[in-house]
């Protein structure tokens, strides 16, 4: 039987990870000692060792997780499962992509600013986010499932990125006169970066945005589309533990307002089902889309 500290030894795993892939992914189970020591036998080590194999292969987490549970590690390691959850590969002959990766090492906030300040300035806001700022934000998570960031420094770039954002919100043309649209995300979700990039995309695009950020229950969501009479809601699916929450607020919304429309968006939308509409994996294309099926043509903004 092995401590936490030997158990990470024998892996390579930090012990923060350790702990947390058992809470989060139950792939091991440790017996406690009487004053509460977690120890780890051979086949937790076996498990734990496939699990970081696989992570650094390229699988999400949750789903290394239930590859080493299901017990089909032995042998060759296959290749990582395609879908919604795994990023699609990026060329990055610069770096650009895993520079967050570096600034969550540094805690270099002048740096950081800068950086995020330069790749905004490359190319149109949409574009800067599908092709760099996402990637990057995926790079950011992989490397804290792995250990290699720690909780502080995914959170201090994460908290550097949504300023960035919140300021494209305000900057972006507004159009009062627009279809209303309100933009958040389900009960328990608080992965708000994608959807608030969204958000700036469809005020660009000519729409009236009302973004109400994160963690809000079903019935909130009524009564705002209620009270507020929006066109069209959109809400995030960034994980898969939100599908649940999505699923129960698009049944909500459908029955208190068969007329609107409820559009998803996020690595998990297709998942969601029934009246939602998934508005796929590129943001520009998307809100021009909504911009559409809304009736505002040739509007999007070019700031």
């Amino acid at each position: 039987m092995y401590s936490v500290k030997h158990a990470a030894a024998m892996t390579g795993i930090p012990p923060d990870t350790l702990r947390m892939w058992e809470r989060r992914y139950g792939v091991v189970a440790p017996v406690r000692t009487e004053g509460g020591y977690r120890l780890y036998d051979d086949a937790a080590i076996s498990r734990l060792s496939a699990m970081r194999a696989l992570v650094e292969a390229g699988w999400p987490p949750r789903l290394a997780a239930e590859q080493v549970r299901s017990g089909t590690t032995a042998g060759p390691l296959a290749s990582p499962p395609t879908g919604d959850e795994v990023p699609v590969a990026v060329d990055d002959p610069a770096g650009d992509v895993a520079v967050l990766v570096a600034m969550a090492t540094d805690f270099d906030a002048h740096a950081l600013e800068t950086v995020l300040a330069e790749m905004f300035e490359r190319d149109d806001f949409e574009h800067v986010v599908d092709t760099w700022l996402m990637p990057a934000l995926i790079s950011l998570g992989s490397a804290w499932h792995r250990g290699k960031v720690t909780v502080a420094g995914e959170h201090f770039v994460s908290a550097a990125v949504q300023r960035r954002l919140a300021a494209a919100y305000d900057a972006a043309p507004t159009n009062p006169d627009g279809p209303r649209v309100v933009v958040g995300l389900a009960r328990g979700s608080r992965h708000e970066l994608g959807v608030l990039a969204f958000a700036v995309a469809l005020r660009r695009a000519g729409l009236a945005v009302l973004y109400v950020g994160s963690d809000l229950p079903a019935e909130t969501w009524v009564v705002t589309a209620t009270d507020q009479r929006p066109a069209a809601v959109v809400v995030g699916v960034p994980s898969s533990d939100d599908v649940p929450a999505v699923r129960d607020t698009v049944a909500a919304l459908i029955a208190a307002r068969p007329d609107l429309k409820v559009f998803v968006g996020g690595g998990h939308q297709s998942r969601v089902g029934g009246a939602a509409l998934p508005l796929g994996h590129r943001l520009g294309e998307a809100a021009e889309e909504v911009a559409r099926v809304l009736g505002v043509v040739g509007q999007a903004a070019t700031a």
